[in-house]
């Protein structure tokens, strides 16, 4: 239905004439009449108002599918630093209804749970600003720190607070529950490992290998981080350095740069990150390899280098990607921390 001919049915359902309609929405009843026969559209700004007249959301004023709906609310969370309160209720309802629909419900738990981060996330950041400015006020009194290692990801000391014992027992019930899927290995082995956990780590890869055959790349790669992880440095560089050799995909070199990065071998790593970011295949590219490159140059206190990375994230994003600072906020976060890293150098 076409959003004039909706914009009717809505106006005659609310009992409302257009002289009314137009008065609530402080235009002319022509306005109102134009719209309704299709000579022109409402402004984008007019929409709110309008479902709130009506009683529905905006999305109920087009007819879309359920599809559409949820890939715009996928979309906007994707665009948008904090959504607006009247926006996440309106996704928060949406999405709570869908999870009664069997052929929506798993899109719509992704969906719902990746709606309660965002807001979380947006919440974190206000967090964390204020968290840092008390640390600043009282910087030798233990107050505000906690909250930034819940905000920031900051270190524990207490082996307590940092251990992963609670993944580490979910994604085991996963892998038991289901003994043919990679995933859930994959994930037990990063927190086993996270923990220095190597004989369950070594079990645990014997059953991912079982799946994915001895000489899958990640299989490797985790047999160097279980020999790292027992301390036995030469052992785990010897086991990267003969996969990076006999095999020049992105993924594998990604992969050797990511445990070159994790010793604090920053030259090698960057030298794999440029090779797996030359050698990606797919268009358009992901930035991965370019941040890591970037944090790697601010850590040495090479602001101007990362500053420049930053510059080449975000001509990525402007043209392999064909993202704006309208339409996504990466571009705007990208463009921010290369203008805070030049202000640095």
């Amino acid at each position: 239905m076409e959003l004039g001919n909706k914009i009717r049915q809505l106006r005659y359902k609310a009992s409302l004439t257009q002289e009314q309609l137009a008065e609530k929405l402080g235009i002319s009843a022509q306005a109102v009449s134009k719209w309704e026969n299709s000579v022109a559209m409402p402004d984008i700004t007019a929409l709110p108002l309008l479902a709130e007249i009506f009683g529905v959301t905006i999305d109920d004023m087009f007819d879309l599918t359920n599809e559409q709906r949820l890939n715009r609310i996928e979309n906007r969370m994707d665009a948008e630093e904090e959504l607006p309160a009247d926006i996440f209720r309106e996704f928060e309802d949406y999405l709570k209804a869908e999870l009664n629909d069997e052929q929506n419900k798993k899109r719509a738990t992704n969906l719902i749970a990746y709606l309660y981060w965002h807001r979380m996330n947006s919440y974190a950041l206000k967090a964390s600003r204020y968290a840092k400015e008390a640390v600043r006020l009282a910087p030798d009194v233990k107050e505000s720190q906690w909250i930034l290692l819940k905000t920031d990801g900051h270190a524990a000391w207490d082996w307590n607070m940092r251990n992963h014992v609670k993944a580490i027992d979910f994604y085991r019930e996963l892998a038991d529950a289901d003994p043919n899927a990679a995933l859930p290995l994959m994930y037990l082995l990063d927190n086993l490992l996270a923990d220095h956990r190597a004989d369950e780590a070594e079990a645990a890869l014997a059953r991912l290998r079982g799946i994915k055959g001895e000489d899958d790349v990640m299989c490797g790669i985790y047999r160097a981080h279980i020999a790292l992880a027992r301390y036995d440095e030469p052992t785990a560089d010897g086991i990267i350095e003969e996969l990076v050799s006999r095999d020049d995909g992105f993924a594998c070199l990604f992969e050797a740069a990511q445990y070159y990065a994790m010793k604090c071998d920053y030259d090698r790593a960057i030298e794999l990150y440029e090779r797996s970011f030359a050698n990606e295949p797919r268009r358009p590219r992901f930035q991965d390899e370019l941040m890591a490159i970037a944090q790697i140059h601010e850590i040495r206190g090479e602001y101007g280098k990362a500053a420049e990375t930053y510059g080449r994230i975000v001509d990525l994003l402007e043209n392999e990607w064909g993202l704006s600072e309208e339409t996504d906020s990466g571009v705007t976060a990208a463009k921010k921390e290369r203008a805070r890293l030049l202000a640095k150098a």
